[in-house]
């Protein structure tokens, strides 16, 4: 009688040192309050800095208030109610969109010209990509007091060349629609070399072969810009978008606070009032706390919709990949 050969089994790979290690060691920490310890000094800093002044602001939105005197009253939604419906606060909110719209459409035009150029392989690139980041390396304290240098009426390096050429010294800063371009233009020069370090590595990311397949279709320069390779930012464009949207909300505060203090009066209020720079007054200058507080409040609503627009209808526009 035949006796059935017996069929060996294959042998099962060898185990990796992963697989073979316990669920033991594959743990981080071995204890549950381990990484709690490591990250309290981060989670205590954060309440003492972060949440605790947030709750704060919160709680004195719906008082009138006077921290520095010490008496609160209850008032509800009435510091809301008042701000929403005060002619002076229209006006700051408009300016601060006209402001904002300048500032980021602009300043993304200027960068990604800047950009486009400084990405060209000519001589001394390094030197001048250096320069055109350094704007973005000064403090707004300190970029403002140098725009107020170079614009002062009677000393200023700017009003001695205007008068040598056509003769004339414009009262940069008494004027209101001087004062409000000044700081425009400034508030778009202090943001330039950041978006021009993104647009920059954004361009050199793009590949060649998709430009030079235009240029053999016949497109111009600019159409192969336009067309071909500006598509191909629209994420990096999008990013820029949102930052400096937050930026110009909140940066603008120290290029104001040096060069016009939030004038010259326009209207109800200042022309350069904007704001951050109300917020800032009627909290620290007219000691209305409660009223800060509840502007404190209505800018992180405005940041909530913002990021909430951006990222339900902005990607709809932009294009991942080549």
């Amino acid at each position: 009688m035949v006796q059935p050969t017996s069929v060996s089994k294959p042998k099962a790979a060898p185990k990796t040192q992963a697989e073979a290690a316990s669920p033991d060691e594959h743990a981080t920490f071995k204890g549950r309050w381990l990484p709690w310890l490591f990250l309290a000094p981060t989670l205590i800093v954060l309440a003492i800095f972060s949440y605790y002044p947030a709750a704060r602001t919160l709680r004195l939105s719906v008082f009138r208030a006077n921290i520095f005197v010490g008496n609160e009253q209850f008032v509800g939604l009435g510091n809301f109610t008042e701000l929403l419906s005060s002619p002076v606060y229209h006006q700051v909110v408009l300016q601060t969109l006209v402001f904002v719209v300048l500032v980021v459409v602009f300043g993304l035009l200027f960068a990604l010209g800047l950009a486009w150029l400084a990405s060209k392989p000519i001589p001394g690139a390094r030197f001048y990509r250096l320069m055109l980041i350094y704007p973005y390396a000064l403090s707004p304290a300190i970029a403002g007091t140098l725009w107020l240098f170079l614009f002062n009426p009677e000393v200023g390096p700017v009003n001695a060349l205007l008068e040598s050429v056509i003769g004339v010294k414009p009262r940069w800063l008494d004027n209101p629609l001087l004062a409000f371009g000044l700081v425009v233009v400034a508030a778009i020069w202090k943001g330039l070399g950041y978006n021009v370090v993104f647009y920059l590595a954004a361009l050199q990311n793009v590949p060649a072969e998709i430009t030079e397949a235009a240029e053999i279709d016949g497109a111009t320069a600019w159409q192969s810009f336009w067309r071909v390779v500006f598509p191909l930012l629209s994420p990096m464009t999008f990013f820029l978008t949102f930052t400096n949207i937050v930026a110009a909300l909140f940066d603008s505060f120290g290029l104001v606070r040096i060069l016009t203090r939030g004038g010259p009066v326009y209207g109800e209020t200042g022309i350069t009032t904007f704001l951050v720079y109300k917020l800032y007054e009627d909290g620290f200058t007219f000691s209305k706390t409660g009223a800060a507080a509840s502007q404190a409040v209505l800018m992180l609503l405005l940041v909530i919709c913002i990021i909430v627009l951006q990222f339900r209808y902005g990607n709809r526009k932009v294009h991942y990949g080549a």
